[in-house]
This record gives structure tokens, C-alpha cells and sequence, in this order.
């Protein structure tokens, strides 16, 4: 088995790999990051075999007041063009969505809680009937959407926003939603944006949020199949 090197961008120190830390720890596979939060140190997509990208608070239309995030762009691009596996999470996958030349911009509902998606019908073709049968509750945590890049494979949606996944080339995945959520990042994520939860039609409160423990660990299941197959480490779909 390759020992894979996993590369991480990460925006904010409360938005961190969650589940996706303890998943590569018991492979035994590296990680190392760049901590956007802390300084701007960008690897060679020859440094890395993986590339994932989390989620934060800031726009990817932000470019004025985060500087950094026109060269993460590009990074994501060139990580995208050396065939790296890329996963992009929450803004992690508005930012492939962007690097892909896809527009990026306010959906018309913040969508903050747990709440159910559905897969598309091309779904079937990567996904697993046993996941795809029924609809999944997931952890979100947006107020940003994404149009499908040209050539990207639309996965799921829910009644709030019509893209919640994609894959490119079977190499690159971008997730809406949080899948990699523990229940401390979960605490931690409410802890930090507390302002947000004003009420809405999609918004929970923090203590239906913090209430549903019993979800993150199917949450994370989920995760490890997607991780497992993007590593060819099963025959079996996610």
C-alpha cells in the first residue's frame, strides 16, 4: 500500500480535518499544511499526493480583504492539473468550483444545521446503491453556492441549494456539506459562529446542532468510504 502524503489548506483553526485526521493517522499516511490563519507557505503540487480544503468564513470572492486567496487558487488549479486527488470541503469545494472557472456567489438561503440531501441520478454512476437509496442528513455549515464546473459530474442536492457535490475526472470531489465533522469541531464551529444562527428557514438553533451527536458518527462513515475509495483501497464504490 502507498503511503499516501496528504497536504492540507486550512483557513481557520476551528474548521480542521475532523475524522479525515484520525483516517489518515490510521493509514499511517503524512500530513502537512498550510495555515492560512498563520502564514501563507505554499507547496509544489510535487510535494503532495492529496490536496484537501477546508472550510472558513470568508468568500472566495474575498479577494481584497484575504489576500491569500488568489494564490491558493492557483494552487488548487495546479494541483488539479498534475492530476493530484483534490477534496474540497464547504469552501474547500466553492474554491475548486472557482479554480475551475465555475461562478461562486450568495445562495439565496444560508443553510446552517443538520438537513437532508439527495443524490442526482448521476449519482448511480460513482455512488453505491446503498448510499444513494435514501436521503442522508449531513452537517452544513454555508451561506455560499457554487454553478457545476464545466465537465464536473453534479452528486447531490438538498431543498436549500441545488449543487451540494461534484466530481471532477474522478480525482477531484467537492462537498457542500461536512461529512469530516466531530463533535468538538462541531462545538468549536458553533462557538465561533454563533452570530450567524439569526433564524431562517434552513438555520438551526445551536442547541438543535449541538443535540444531534448521534449523526456525526454516520457522518463520518460516510467519509472513510469516500477516502477509502479515492485511495483505491476498496473495489467498491463510495
Amino acid at each position: 500500500m502507498k503511503l499516501l502524503r496528504i497536504h492540507c489548506f486550512q483557513h481557520v483553526d476551528y474548521e480542521d480535518l475532523g475524522c479525515i485526521y484520525d483516517w489518515c493517522k490510521a493509514k499511517g499516511y503524512t500530513i502537512s499544511y498550510t495555515k492560512f490563519f498563520e502564514s501563507v507557505r505554499l507547496p509544489q503540487p510535487d510535494d503532495y499526493d492529496w490536496l484537501i480544503v477546508m472550510g472558513g468564513p470568508m468568500g472566495v470572492y474575498e479577494t481584497e480583504k484575504y489576500d491569500w486567496l488568489t494564490d491558493e487558487k492557483k494552487a488548487i488549479q495546479a494541483a488539479i492539473l498534475k492530476n493530484k486527488t483534490v477534496i474540497g470541503i464547504c469552501l474547500g469545494a466553492q474554491l475548486i468550483a472557482d479554480a475551475l472557472g465555475a461562478k461562486v456567489y450568495k445562495n439565496p438561503e444560508k443553510e446552517i444545521g443538520w438537513f437532508d440531501i439527495s443524490f442526482t441520478g448521476q449519482a448511480l454512476k460513482y455512488l453505491s446503491p446503498e448510499t444513494t437509496d435514501a436521503n442522508l442528513n449531513v452537517f452544513h455549515w454555508h451561506g455560499d453556492t457554487f454553478e457545476l464546473p464545466e465537465n464536473a459530474i453534479p452528486l447531490a442536492y438538498s431543498e436549500a441549494c441545488k449543487n451540494q457535490a461534484f466530481i471532477y475526472k474522478n480525482k477531484v470531489i467537492g462537498l457542500q456539506f461536512h461529512f469530516e465533522v466531530t463533535e468538538q469541531s462541531i462545538r468549536a464551529m458553533v462557538e465561533n459562529g454563533k452570530h450567524e444562527l439569526t433564524g431562517g428557514n434552513y438555520i438551526q438553533t445551536e442547541k438543535e446542532i449541538l443535540a444531534q451527536k448521534a449523526t456525526i458518527e454516520s457522518n463520518n462513515r460516510k467519509m472513510f468510504q469516500i477516502l477509502d475509495h479515492l485511495a483505491g483501497l476498496k473495489d467498491d464504490t463510495i
